[in-house]
């Protein structure tokens, strides 16, 4: 086994030349330049000091240069992370307290160590049991969450909650004691910051500068809205008038730090560490796979999760907490060129120069300002769209979705999270349970056999055919046996029943039961069941067992042979009109 599969840098880094260093220092400059309002940002969502955002977006970048698969995906906090973070550790240690902070250290480390050990093991398939719709409901549900918790910054008051209604009940309760200096602040920097995503950029162009200056100072804006409001907090001394400040960030690189190892505490924060790693990597992974697949790239998911792992690790040690690849600072790093993960490295480098060189100029930063660069970022996660999609393309998916949502409004992120795990793997589940199986017949004049209600066929009485469109397991075994037993039924005529294995790639122990099960019932009606169209791999399992010298009737190659060999000497039923009323079959 190679040593670059689990270095990549080993593979990409001979072959860096000047031109990939001039993009990855380019790039390394603009996501520079919006990662460290955002960082100060995320940390405040997380109930951290705000350092710990710029720690958590130092170490762990250059690990994942060194281990990670992407060209363009950028490590740090992220919205939902941070915001999982909150809830984890709110409910293990008070805010603002040393245990809140080595809790935050504790769950990067549980949340490392999970990522590393999946990836060790090639588990990265197991996000595949998280469904897309599932998770945009989560994220759309935790979008309004982490807005709405803002709030209370933008309006300068003390509110507190964990779900939605909590939330708005507390702003409500304390609407009375609002800042109005706070509030003219947070509403001033959230106009802004939307106007800066749809209208500076078209503003620059049309007075004459180039797309690249335009770009650069589009993704610049939070930083105008940093400085502007910081300079106003200074001269006219609304820190005096209760504006709340950023204040003192201590002046230094990330420091080295301990994690947490009391068992009581690992205990407590494991399941939220899992959640929050399964969560991390889903958004990351669906991040770094859209990016690359732009430029014809590829990534290994399972080295991501060892990549992903590596920064939270680097997190846990620096004082950090836990942190994913996100959206937005990955689509700017790709917009602005990164050519390789070095491009990460030497943002790292900038973060570093920042914590060393500019936090005492956050001092008189408003916290309304961070709210307003929170709010500005989390509102594009919120999709409601998914709700119709789902609703015109699957009822079920669309219920999965709304549960989702309103259970993470309602009752949390983690019961949200929770849920939607949960959710993902039931759906699949009772999709799965309920394999489609088509009854089919032949095309007139031909050799293909497609479904009685979808095509004009012919058709025996005598004759069942039904295509198992669907592999065959615990879970959906007895389905086919009911079924089976339930056309039996219903046509008293058959005297023969072909099970056409097209589509058949796996038969489990318990799916072998239900056909030996099937075969018992049909020799003592005296009616014969074949196979058809078997798979090679399949049919190997098969070999290794009784059922085929047990089975009373053929396995035949093909669907065709089946039919010549067991179909009546009389003609056929006459081509009916296909049934259009049941299109889902």
């Amino acid at each position: 086994m190679r040593l670059a599969q689990y270095f990549p840098i080993l593979d990409w880094g001979r072959r860096y030349d000047r031109t990939a260093l001039s993009n990855d220092m380019i790039a390394a400059v603009i996501v520079t330049i919006m990662l460290i309002p955002q960082s100060l940002a995320y940390a405040l969502l997380a109930g951290l000091p705000p350092e710990a955002g710029i720690y958590a977006s130092i170490a762990p970048i250059v690990l994942y240069a060194i281990f990670g698969t992407s060209n363009a995906l950028a490590v740090g906090p992220v919205a939902v992370v941070s915001l999982l973070t909150a809830s984890a550790i709110g409910q293990v240690a008070e805010q603002g307290t040393a245990g809140y902070a080595i809790a935050a250290l504790t769950l990067a480390l549980l949340s490392g160590g999970f990522l590393v050990l999946l990836g060790l093991f090639r588990l990265g398939f197991l996000a595949n049991f998280l469904s897309h719709p599932v998770i945009a409901g989560f994220i759309t549900a935790s979008g309004i969450l982490i807005a709405t918790s803002q709030l209370k910054h933008v309006l300068g008051v003390d509110a507190h909650g964990h779900t939605l209604p909590e939330m708005l009940g507390s702003l409500l309760a304390h609407l009375g004691q609002t800042n109005w200096q706070t509030l003219l602040i947070g509403v001033a920097a959230t106009a802004f910051l939307f106007w800066v995503r749809k209208g500076l950029k078209p503003l620059l162009r049309r007075i004459g500068l180039g797309p690249r200056m335009a770009d650069i100072a589009t993704k610049a804006g939070p930083v105008a809205a940093v400085v502007a409001t910081t300079l106003a907090v200074f001269w006219f001394d609304l820190a005096g008038q209760g504006v709340a400040i950023v204040g003192e960030v201590p002046q230094s690189l990330p420091p080295l730090t301990m994690p947490g190892l009391d068992l009581d505490l690992i205990r407590q924060l494991a399941v939220p560490a899992i959640l929050i790693s399964i969560i991390g990597f889903v958004e990351s992974v669906s991040v770094a796979q859209t990016l690359a697949a732009k430029k014809r790239q590829r990534i290994d998911p399972d080295q991501e999760l060892i990549g992903l792992g590596a920064a939270n690790l680097g997190a846990a040690f620096t004082g950090g907490y836990p942190v994913t690849g996100g959206f937005a600072r990955s689509v700017v790093n790709f917009d602005a060129g990164a050519q390789t993960p070095a491009a990460g490295a030497f943002t790292a480098a900038g973060l570093a120069i920042a914590a060393l060189a500019l936090t005492p100029l956050v001092f008189f930063l408003p916290k309304a300002t961070l709210a307003a660069t929170i709010i500005v970022a989390v509102l594009s996660l919120v999709d409601f769209s998914i709700l119709k999609k789902t609703w015109a393309y699957s009822r079920t998916d669309f219920a999965a979705v709304t549960a989702t949502i309103l259970l993470t409004l309602g009752l949390g992120v983690e019961i949200g999270v929770a849920s939607g795990v949960v959710l993902s793997i039931a759906l699949h589940l009772y999709k799965t349970s309920r394999p489609h199986v088509a009854e089919v017949g032949r095309v007139p004049g031909t050799e293909h056999f497609r479904n009685v209600k979808r095509h004009k066929v012919e058709t025996h009485d005598d004759l069942l055919t039904l295509r198992v469109d669907e592999s065959l397991y615990f879970v959906n075994a007895r389905f086919l046996e009911d079924l089976v037993q339930n056309r039996l039924a219903a046509n008293e005529r058959i005297r023969n029943v072909v099970l056409m294995f097209s589509a058949v790639n796996e038969v489990d122990y318990s799916a072998l039961e239900s056909l030996e099960a099937i075969n018992a019932k049909l020799t003592d009606l005296g009616i014969g069941l074949h196979l058809s169209e078997v798979k090679g791999p399949v049919m190997d399992r098969l070999s290794a067992t009784h059922f085929l010298s047990e089975l009373n009737g053929k396995v035949y190659l093909s669907q065709n042979d089946a039919w010549r060999d067991l179909a009546p000497a009389g003609p056929p039923a006459a081509p009916g009109a296909p049934d259009r009323s049941k299109a889902a079959e």
